[in-house]
């Protein structure tokens, strides 16, 4: 079998590009040695949150054209692969803690009219319809209608069936043939940051959480850093994930330890809806952050024959379909859609 297409890991951007490239009808590989979202990508949260409608820029847009094609995308995937996806645009809600946060909230009502094209909302609304689940000092709340979630695990799990379906694979080594797309995370940070001598990105430790306890059709919440996603776990049973730190100082990126442990009774003293709630899954991993915070999309800096597609960060899941649609671009049409920000030579020292 010969491949147009070769992406190297198997965590959301990659897979998530491989499909992009599969749907155009290229012949598609994927290859990491780690095996399907070894990395941040097999985490628990799938909190898909846009930044706050004022100050638009060029990483805001486009992070609201990828949250706004989110629903087709993944409707896209779960059709081919015959599986969910856990994708479900439920909104968010996040308490108004003070005067000066309602004054915030009213002024970003009317960014939201504007730069969300009068598609979602940006409301105030009484906690009160949140009861017992969320308070707020103001008796009030922000509700966002362009928030969704996703089941990390769940949308992988769909892009791997709907790549298959496809007639791509995805395997721990293989020749690298065709286009080559870097996707490596963490790890791809620190190969650049040790070519160049300084530091290019690198990883952040994040945990996370999922506890028992059912929100029925809430949508998620926001609280005082901490984000509140539901979930369907077993036997249709809803579930709460909750996360994540963020970490640059730690022993061993792959367990938990007394920062969840901080984390988890944090969540419970901001929602004591979850003060009885049963821990029933700790994670934790190493989430890809660039230099520049923003995510590394083009040619790749050491190879130029091949391409990169990473520091997706905290907002991986939820700019990956508008990634995979501007990396198909560029990698099978050599169209660079590509907002400037997002260039790797951003992120690179200036004699790069």
């Amino acid at each position: 079998m010969r491949y147009d297409v070769t992406v190297l890991g198997a965590g959301i951007f990659g897979l998530a590009i491989a499909w992009a490239c599969a749907a155009r009808g290229a012949k598609v590989q994927v290859i990491d040695p780690n095996g399907i979202g070894a990395g941040p990508s097999g985490g628990v949260v799938g909190a898909l949150a846009p930044h706050v409608p004022e100050q638009w820029n060029a990483k805001k847009q486009f992070q609201f054209e990828a949250l706004d094609g989110a629903a087709v995308f993944w409707a896209g995937v779960a059709d081919a692969a015959n599986l969910p996806s856990g994708y479900a645009r439920v909104g968010r809600v996040q308490p108004i803690m003070d005067q000066a946060g309602l004054d915030l909230a009213r002024a970003r009502q009317s960014g939201a009219k504007t730069h969300w094209q009068g598609r979602y909302i940006w409301d105030i609304r009484p906690a009160a319809d949140y009861a017992p689940w969320i308070t707020s000092p103001t008796a009030q709340v922000i509700f966002d209608s362009l928030s969704a979630r996703l089941a990390p695990r769940q949308g992988l799990a769909a892009l791997v069936a709907a790549l298959r379906a496809k007639g791509g694979q995805i395997v721990s080594d293989a020749p690298l043939m065709g286009a080559v797309v870097e996707a490596t995370g963490a790890a791809g940070l620190a190969e650049l940051s040790d070519a160049f001598g300084v530091a290019v990105g690198a990883g952040q430790k994040g945990q996370a959480a999922i506890l028992d306890s059912d929100m029925g059709s809430l949508p998620q919440l926001f609280i005082d850093g901490v984000h509140f996603v539901p979930h369907e776990g077993p036997q249709g049973r809803g579930q709460v994930a909750i996360g994540s730190t963020s970490e640059r100082d730690f022993n061993d990126p792959s367990t938990t330890d007394a920062n969840l442990d901080f984390l988890i009774e944090k969540a419970r003293r901001l929602c004591p809806a979850l003060a009885e709630a049963q821990v029933v899954t700790r994670w934790a991993g190493l989430r890809p952050r660039a230099k520049s915070r923003a995510p590394m999309l083009g040619r790749h800096p050491l190879r130029t024959d091949h391409f990169i597609a990473n520091g997706g960060f905290k907002i991986g899941f939820g700019i990956a379909p508008r990634v995979a649609d501007v990396m198909a671009d560029l990698v099978l049409e050599g169209r660079d859609t590509i907002p400037s920000d997002f260039a790797p030579a951003v992120s690179l020292p200036a004699q790069a």
